[in-house]
């Protein structure tokens, strides 16, 4: 056995991929959620509130674990940017780094967000870019990570923080760009989105889930860039579904705008993440984007109806 390892926000869609990678390398693996995921075997379910600190106490009281991966924080689609809850989840995290320190913990691996970086400069590295964060989501995000640094400094655990770009896959949720376009195309409707000159940089669902897992049973330090580090313009990346489709004839580019503040270029340098773990991406962005669409077109279709 490697650890007992706490994952919070197991049940969601980056969670349940990081559950199952950590079950495979033989972690004890305790799995928070508010309901517990399905098709997720080989671990350990707890239904907790995370933001009741009380509850958070009492959770790393009874699991004791060896590491945490904490992926739990508000991440509605055009809800989190700007949501006060990023507050109640800055709170719920530090009481956790807090709790899992005093309680003899060895290592945290918290995930933040590419939004803590200043997008104005395109290209970000974990060592050159500034964090001048233009949302409350990433200044929460940024605050953790310091608060992280604090009760690592305190109770003596290591810690990595993990800036996670763009990723995609089956069970991304409804009204992000790939599963609208996927969904809309799937429908024979067409699908508005804006000018896609912006360049961005997608890594797909389980090579993210394996690079942290990666960094909860390694011991690097410090900051990671988590991305695919090959960026690509969303108008390829929308194009690559309405072909795999046939639906080019459905898509309407300039029909939406950019959102305010929108950088055009955001991306990662990925080498501190890959030099660190060894780790490196595997599946590219057409095999990905076949994936997604293999699994919502089965999510799309009616389940047949029992015998009489």
């Amino acid at each position: 056995m490697t650890g007992r390892v706490l994952v919070t926000g197991a049940s969601g869609f980056l969670g349940r991929h990081c559950v199952s990678r950590l079950v495979q390398d033989g972690f004890d693996v305790h799995a928070v959620a508010r309901t517990p995921a399905e098709g997720v075997a080989d671990c350990r379910w707890h239904a907790a509130n995370l933001l009741d600190t009380g509850a958070v106490r009492d959770l790393v009281a009874r699991v004791a674990p060896t590491h945490v991966l904490h992926l739990a924080w508000i991440a509605t689609p055009g809800v989190f940017w700007t949501s006060p809850q990023n507050l109640d989840w800055l709170a719920a995290g530090t009481v956790l780094a807090q709790a899992f320190g005093a309680a003899g913990g060895k290592r945290f691996v918290g995930v933040g967000s590419c939004a803590e970086y200043d997008w104005s400069c395109g290209l970000c590295r974990e060592s050159a870019t500034p964090l001048h964060p233009a949302t409350p989501y990433g200044a929460a995000k940024v605050a953790m990570s310091a608060a992280l640094d604090a009760a690592a400094a305190l109770y003596g655990f290591e810690r990595a923080w993990v800036r996670l770009f763009f990723p995609y896959g089956p069970d991304e949720p409804d009204g992000k760009l790939i599963p609208g376009v996927i969904d809309a195309l799937l429908a024979g409707r067409p699908a508005e989105v804006s000018h896609g000159r912006q360049i961005r940089d997608f890594v797909y669902v389980d090579d993210a889930a394996d690079a942290l897992a990666a960094l909860v049973r390694g011991t690097a330090t410090g900051a990671f860039n988590l991305a695919s580090g090959d960026p690509v313009r969303l108008r390829d990346v929308v194009g690559t579904v309405a072909a795999q489709l046939g639906g080019e004839h459905l898509v309407r580019y300039g029909h939406r705008q950019p959102q305010k503040g929108e950088p055009t270029l955001l991306c990662a340098d990925i080498s501190r993440l890959c030099e660190a773990t060894g780790w490196r991406p595997t599946v590219t962005l057409p095999d990905g984007i076949a994936r997604t669409i293999d699994h919502r077109r089965r999510r799309a279709r009616p389940t047949p109806a029992a015998a009489p």
